[in-house]
């Protein structure tokens, strides 16, 4: 299966997940918050990094949950913006 190459619209959404993420991480560790949601450090690392930008639904869930987010706040403030 041939992936669609992600516009850079798509790119800054996931991009802007992972700054969230981070931030709601605070000075808990990757591994602390990774464990609680079930995946592993390193998915929540490229996660955050913006290296996986279209995480999956119930990874994104997961996380929102371990770290006491809102699934409605993540969406808003990570929907694509429309161009000018």
């Amino acid at each position: 299966m041939v992936r669609t190459p992600l516009t850079p619209e798509e790119r800054e959404r996931g991009e802007r997940l992972g700054r969230m993420l981070r931030t709601a991480r605070g000075d808990r560790s990757m591994v602390e918050v990774a464990m609680v949601a079930g995946i592993s450090p390193e998915t929540l690392r490229k996660i955050e990094t913006g290296r996986a930008p279209t995480p999956a639904f119930f990874t994104v869930a997961a996380l929102a949950s371990a770290l006491g987010l809102s699934m409605d706040e993540l969406v808003v403030r990570c929907a694509l913006v429309p161009a000018a």
